[in-house]
């Protein structure tokens, strides 16, 4: 897969995961929406400030981020190893607000426990049809 198949393909999934560091070292993992913008090498995602996730990226900012799609006959994947900001600053927050979202963040875009990721991506792997490649990004 070249960039621009990389992009076209995490363009069209509708889930991806997304990895922290908790504070003894390992691994957590969570699903989360499509990503609501994506800007070059940076991913944006809708989250709870008071979530355990966004407190061990607040910690450690470490991250992955893989998105994959499960045919009947071949499986592939993309992952990222970044870097996730926690972003609270409203007009970041107001531009990726949706309608819809109203029904998990009462307060609107104001609410006080939405919040921004922004999942940075520095390099990948990507996975299909029995081959696999290193990335940069």
């Amino acid at each position: 897969m070249n960039g621009k198949q990389i992009k076209k393909f995490v363009r069209h999934r509708r889930v991806a995961f997304l990895g922290s560091v908790d504070g003894e070292g390992f691994p957590n993992v969570k699903a989360v929406c499509a990503p609501r913008k994506i800007e070059g090498n940076d991913y944006y995602f809708l989250s709870n400030l008071s979530s355990a996730r966004v407190a061990q990226w607040r910690e450690n900012g470490n991250a992955c981020l893989y998105f994959y799609r499960k045919g009947l006959f071949s499986y592939a994947g993309v992952i990222f190893v970044g870097r996730v900001e926690v972003v609270t600053e409203q007009t970041v927050k107001d531009e990726l607000w949706r309608a819809g979202d109203k029904f998990i963040y009462k307060g609107g875009s104001s609410d006080p426990d939405y919040c921004v990721l922004k999942f940075t991506a520095e390099r990948g792997r990507w996975y299909r049809d029995l081959k696999t490649a290193n990335f940069s990004v």
